[in-house]
């Protein structure tokens, strides 16, 4: 019988992760409403077409540079290269901000070229979903300034429970990014 508790005990999710993936499933669920809403409401006509601004793909680059250093990071940490674990945490952070940055950018480079917020449904569509989607990263970006507290102020070891909480925070800026990837596409493809 303990056999099978332990066997039992070593296949489990733990709780975290399981809350976290629930967390992006319902984040997911989210995105694919917004992103059917808008399929629906273009083919009801009265639609602006526009081109993104090239801002977007630049924050496209910014994110996904963020995910490697943020990749690199963890696996540093892992391996116990503090120095390392520790300069590109801290890039990760700072390409996340230079994200929600270039996101602000491109949002006054819509306005400028007459897709505001209000001129169409379009451009609004355009503004709720990458704005949300800038929450969700700021909602990283947040997660990524606990993970320096860790990282700088509490003693180097990599314990399990340390790895786990990295780990989360990684799994959840990976989703972001691959997130935004999803969006900057679905909009170039619709456009």
């Amino acid at each position: 019988m303990g056999a099978v508790v332990s066997e039992y005990n070593q296949n489990k999710i733990h709780q975290h992760k399981l809350a976290l993936w629930v967390g992006i499933a319902t984040i997911i669920m989210m995105f694919g409403a917004f992103t059917s809403a808008y399929i629906v409401r273009r083919a009801a006509g009265n639609w602006y077409e526009f081109k993104l601004p090239d801002i977007f793909f630049l924050n496209t680059l910014v994110i996904l540079a963020s995910s490697v250093t943020l990749h690199w990071s963890y696996r540093s940490f892992v391996k116990g290269m503090e120095t390392r674990y520790k300069v590109l945490l801290l890039t990760t952070f700072v390409l996340g901000l230079a994200f929600v940055i270039l996101q602000y950018q491109g949002w006054k480079a819509m306005n400028a070229m007459g897709a505001t917020f209000t001129v169409n449904p379009s451009s609004s569509f355009v503004f709720v979903i990458s704005g949300l989607h800038a929450a969700h990263v700021l909602g990283g970006v947040a997660a990524l300034i606990v993970a320096m507290v860790h990282a700088f102020y509490l003693p180097f070891k990599p314990t399990a429970r340390r790895k786990l909480r990295f780990d989360l925070v990684v799994q959840y800026w990976h989703f972001v990014d691959i997130l935004w990837v999803y969006l900057v596409v679905f909009f170039m493809i619709q456009s």
